[in-house]
């Protein structure tokens, strides 16, 4: 891989954070990780209040590609059926035809998830992980780059499904969307909106995604990522741990990472930079700790502080 490989791609994410912050003040470490999610083909959970931007984000975010972008909203009586599809019936060919769900697209926003059922969830589950879906027996694959962006709102639970712990896992980033600071709120009221200019075609996606494999990461660095992974899983505080899903996400994102800050090699900074963002919705406390008021993200920041790299 040749030195400009690693500039290109640092020049690409400044001009699409750049380019987020003038549409929507206050999200540049979210837009960050919608980079990083965009070129490893992953999901990404926003969480956060109603009205504080999700929606507008993931709009802004498509604006920016080429890619088909398609919304669901997400309500109790959604059935599986009407993500994925079905088989239509045809009276005049006497045939039944596949009617292709909106999750065949490359980026799909799914608002409000936590509001449909267990059921419909769970159609969710091959698509984000093995990229196909399955029809009345038959697999189809998925377009490429596909990724989910679903949102939910943590305080409203009547008429909510929390996400199970194995649809959870499948997110590359959980996000907390907070409120914007005083100085970016008064440059909402203040800004301009603007049509942004597509920044990436589909297939630039696609072949970046690649590049990611001819970084380097030394065996240190590999060890380095299995103990805090074992810290974690060992830990007192811990219920259960991450697997060995959070485990590769935490290396793919590292490599990235080094990307984006013109290498070809990993240091321990690219595996620490969105370590809690990649491992918090991974872990579940103990009860007696959760009632104490301990939080997923100072575990991990004390593990990560313990834990030294070579």
């Amino acid at each position: 891989m040749t030195d400009e490989i690693p500039q290109y791609i640092g020049k690409k994410f400044d001009e699409f954070v750049s380019t987020v912050s003038k549409n929507l003040l206050g999200y540049s470490r979210i837009s960050e990780a919608l980079f990083v999610s965009m070129l490893l083909n992953k999901h990404i959970l926003l969480e956060g209040l109603p009205g504080v931007g999700k929606t507008s984000l993931v709009k802004v975010f498509s604006s920016l590609t080429d890619m088909d972008f398609k919304r669901v909203q997400c309500t109790p009586d959604l059935l599986p059926t009407d993500i994925v599809g079905s088989l239509i019936f045809s009276p005049d060919t006497k045939k039944f035809s596949v009617r292709f769900g909106p999750i065949f697209t490359n980026v799909l926003l799914l608002d409000e998830i936590n509001r449909a059922s267990p059921k419909t969830q769970s159609a969710l589950l091959e698509a984000m992980e093995e990229k196909q879906v399955t029809i009345e027996g038959k697999t189809y694959p998925l377009d490429c780059p596909f990724l989910v962006i679903a949102t939910q709102n943590p305080i409203e639970q009547e008429g909510t499904y929390p996400l199970p712990e194995a649809q959870l896992d499948r997110f590359l980033f959980k996000l907390d969307v907070g409120y914007p600071t005083s100085e970016d709120e008064l440059g909402i009221l203040k800004r301009k909106l603007r049509v942004p200019e597509k920044i990436f075609a589909k297939k630039e996606i696609v072949s970046l995604k690649e590049l990611s494999d001819y970084v380097f990461a030394s065996d240190d660095i590999m060890k380095y990522i299995v103990s805090i992974i074992g810290e974690l899983r060992n830990n007192p505080e811990v219920s259960w741990g991450p697997s060995p899903r959070a485990t590769l996400a935490l290396l793919d994102v590292a490599k990235i990472c080094a990307l984006l800050d013109n290498r070809d090699y990993v240091v321990p900074e690219d595996v620490l930079k969105f370590s809690v963002e990649i491992l918090g919705h991974r872990i579940g406390l103990k009860a007696e700790y959760e009632l104490e008021g301990v939080s997923k993200d100072d575990v991990i920041k004390e593990i990560l502080n313990k834990v030294d790299a070579k």
